[in-house]
């Protein structure tokens, strides 16, 4: 397949002034040069700030733990093979706590060593991605660890990172060097 960006990353011009501070400051924060995702997503300039905001509300503002959402993110990133969220959010889990063995079985549900609160959200993730649904046993097991609120969050978050992953690889973003 074509590795070619469809869409060039944006220069300060492309961008604006908001959009590009942002993503200079979001550059400085990871501790490289501005994400190839806020310089390609951040040419359309209103709807890329208004993403940035939704996105926030989950990660890094969500009620589920911040390891728990990089899990998930982490999980829907291995099944969409979506290298771009794989390497930031690896490097983002290991910041939150995620060990370098839960990183590498991310996508393994049999993996022993998931708690069950950790398999249930994993299942639930898997099955949003794979079947767009999420059977009622395993919805069952997922209340068992989550209030309505955060069930409905989990739901958007694994929908937030599945449309990215969309989008990502169909723009053919390419990751940091």
């Amino acid at each position: 397949m074509d590795t070619t960006p469809r869409i060039a990353p944006g220069t300060r011009r492309e961008l604006g002034l908001v959009n590009h501070a942002i993503s200079s400051v979001a550059g400085r924060v990871i501790g490289g040069q501005r994400p190839n995702v806020f310089t390609t997503l951040g040419r359309q300039r209103g709807l890329f700030r208004a993403w940035l905001w939704y996105s926030a509300k989950m990660m890094p503002g969500g009620r589920l733990p911040r390891h728990e959402t990089e899990l998930v993110i982490l999980h829907v990133a291995t099944r969409r093979e979506c290298e771009y969220e794989l390497n930031h959010h690896r490097r983002i889990g290991l910041r939150v706590g995620l060990t370098v063995d839960q990183i590498e079985h991310v996508g393994d549900l049999a993996w022993s060593e998931w708690t069950d609160r950790q398999r249930a959200l994993l299942t639930a993730a898997d099955q949003l991605v794979t079947t767009r649904d999420i059977d009622d046993p395993t919805w069952e097991t997922l209340r068992q660890h989550l209030d309505e609120a955060t069930a409905i969050e989990l739901l958007m978050l694994c929908g937030q990172y599945d449309s990215l992953a969309t989008t990502l690889l169909t723009l053919r973003v390419q990751p940091e060097r």
